[in-house]
């Protein structure tokens, strides 16, 4: 149906599809929309997107975070949300296969996030509340792997430590500031 509207009208109407619509669901059969649709990803706003927009408000406040009953547990989901967003937008705009996940042994040692690019990790990221105390694992796991970016973020001021040091400690939005996230 959507097809057939678009060949009759495509000249008169643009068109905006959103939610979970697979357009490409029929890639090889002969109601494909192939070739007649560009594909976006749609992320809620960045830190830097709120930067720019008057009356600057929480990140917290434009997503429903309500669910999620712990701060630290809400501030490691804002994270995991903008990272997963940055690796979209690599794939997007760059082509390069991007993955999110996390490491965790089998004594329950854990880094909250590893950034994948073409299946080489990149960067690791471990999300605390706290400014000071560095994650132990995060020495052990930067022996034992082939990650060679290290970061510890929070929703604090604080900006200390650097590879000679094993790890990056600093806030989240210095953090999105300084990798360019989208």
């Amino acid at each position: 149906m959507i097809k057939g509207f678009y060949d009759t009208h495509k000249s008169e109407i643009s068109f905006l599809i959103t939610g979970s619509a697979r357009l490409d669901y029929y890639r090889k059969g002969g109601d494909s929309l192939q070739g007649r649709y560009h594909y976006y990803r749609l992320h809620p706003f960045s830190l830097n997107e709120l930067a720019s927009t008057p009356g600057k408000k929480d990140m917290t406040d434009l997503l429903d975070w309500s669910q999620i009953q712990t701060e630290g547990e809400r501030f490691e989901n804002l994270v995991a949300c903008q990272l997963l967003k940055y690796c979209h937008f690599i794939e997007d705009t760059e082509g390069y296969k991007m993955e999110l996940r996390f490491l965790r042994d089998t004594d329950k040692r854990e880094i909250d996030f590893i950034v994948l690019k073409e299946k080489k990790p990149v960067f690791a990221v471990e999300c605390k509340t706290g400014e000071r105390k560095v994650n132990p694992w995060i020495d052990y796991f930067r022996d034992r792997t082939d990650i060679c970016e290290f970061y510890q973020v929070h929703p604090g001021e604080k900006d200390f430590g650097n590879a000679h040091t094993s790890v990056r400690v600093l806030p989240f939005s210095t953090f999105c500031r300084e990798m360019n996230m989208p």
